[in-house]
């Protein structure tokens, strides 16, 4: 049997009149109220796993000493992957949590992890301290954040997904992946403030620590706001009517594996292209374009602005034609434009290198702003965190987190500045074959057990 409802609110809703809780019945919060909560600790989380790949240079110099600066980078960028390895355990075990005892502890914890794995980056020795096991230490806290950073994106979006109006829900879930963006913005901007205020070798010293620091007082923010959401009206009607799964997992498996396959395809060029035109290309308009660090800083940063002004522009064109054609356009049009835009980037020209890393930074987020929704709606409310989580970190592992590992290695091999543009290619064009095979899901209602 149904729960009652414990507020006048019915879903597509943006207002009610709340009635005190009682046994059996469902919380509801205003819409708007959750996705501020899951906006702003999404932001948290996105600078915190942000700011390791904008300092990736300096902590090359710090952890991985060489007298290559092409290792350095390589050995820097290779814990950066490590790290999305970990975010597929990550989503299993989140997903579990949020799929089994709701959403809202799951993300709790993410956001508790993710500052605590940050803060300890912060106060590491360095190489020239401990040797080989500040690399050791560095790795592992490294992947400490990666394992949170795999239950929150998608938990955050399940979370709105399942609050929002049907006929908004993809604008209400692109605001959410604005939050990813927006993470990355402070990230690269406090990145900047640290090479524009203080000298290299101060930066040497102790300043490179800042940015890492800065994650404790965000973090009790966004940690605050959250733990004040009451958990989904979908998730407490799957609870009250005794149909979570005991094991999410091997439910999503057996019910949902074709879709698990179609939205790890669908996340390859939100995914490897995202890293590769914000984290990568700010290395990229350093190494290849001859740009100042200032510069790449200032670009990415401009690039991400362009980005959060698209995601919104994404789900309501979602919204308002279908999830299908926006995914597909989206898709296609990035692999078009990465060679000629990666070929300004490789250009010593300042704007028309910014400019091509916003050309880039547009198309992701056009297909970015659509996806998630479409996940949410592919899956039943008792597996939809995990499915989510763990379709969307296959493609992190697998096309995301090596990105600028498999690009700077593209270039070390090859000799040709412009082979990341294969990889970008390929990640769009994964993505194009998947979102034409989607089955359009524009409207309907979530799901159910």
């Amino acid at each position: 049997m149904e729960p009652i409802v414990n507020n006048v609110m019915s879903p597509g809703s943006d207002t009610g009149t709340a009635v005190p809780p009682g046994p059996g019945r469902i919380v509801r919060q205003k819409p708007g109220k959750t996705l501020t909560a899951a906006i702003c600790g999404t932001v948290v989380e996105y600078y915190d796993f942000g700011i390791y790949g904008y300092m990736a240079t300096m902590l090359g110099a710090l952890f991985f000493v060489s007298s290559d600066p092409n290792a350095e980078l390589l050995g820097t960028f290779a814990t950066f992957a490590v790290a999305f390895f970990l975010r597929l355990p990550g989503g299993v075990f989140f997903g579990h949590m949020g799929d089994r005892y709701g959403r809202k502890r799951a993300l709790s914890w993410t956001i508790l992890l993710m500052v605590l794995s940050t803060v300890l980056i912060g106060v590491l020795p360095t190489h020239v301290t401990l040797g080989i096991w500040a690399t050791v230490l560095l790795v592992l806290t490294r992947s400490l954040q990666g394992f949170a950073a795999g239950g929150e994106l998608s938990g955050a979006n399940a979370f709105v997904a399942e609050s929002a109006p049907a006929h908004r829900r993809a604008t209400f879930t692109s605001m959410v992946n604005t939050g990813t963006y927006l993470g990355s913005i402070v990230a690269s901007l406090v990145a900047l403030a640290v090479n524009s205020w203080f000298s290299a070798e101060t930066i040497t010293d102790w300043a490179w620590r800042l940015p890492f620091l800065l994650s404790l007082p965000i973090g009790v923010v966004g940690l605050w706001i959250r733990s004040r959401l009451e958990d989904t009206p979908e998730f407490q009607r799957t609870q009250h009517n005794g149909e979570t799964a005991d094991l999410p997992i091997k439910e999503l498996f057996r019910t949902s594996g074709t879709t698990i396959v179609k939205i790890a395809c669908l996340g390859a060029v939100i995914t490897g292209g995202y890293y590769l035109s914000s984290v990568y290309a700010a290395t990229y308009l350093q190494t290849v374009g001859g740009h100042s660090p200032r510069t790449a800083f200032l670009s990415t940063s401009l690039a991400l602005v362009v980005g959060c002004l698209c995601m919104p522009i994404s789900g309501m064109l979602s919204d308002r034609f279908g999830r299908k054609p926006v995914l597909a356009i989206g898709s296609a049009a990035s692999g078009v434009a990465a060679y000629p835009m990666f070929a300004l980037m490789a250009q010593e020209a300042v704007w028309p290198a910014i400019t091509a890393q916003c050309v880039l930074m547009a198309l992701v987020s056009l297909v970015n702003g659509s996806a998630f929704t479409t996940f949410a709606e592919m899956l039943k409310t008792s597996v939809r965190y995990s499915g989510i989580a763990f379709g969307n970190n296959i493609s992190n592992s697998l096309l995301g987190g090596t990105a600028p590992f498999i690009a700077t290695w593209l270039i070390t091999v090859s000799g040709n500045n412009l082979s990341p543009t294969f990889y970008f290619i390929f990640c769009a064009a994964v993505s194009t074959v998947a979102a034409l095979t989607l089955r359009e899901t524009k409207g309907i209602d979530l799901p159910h057990d």
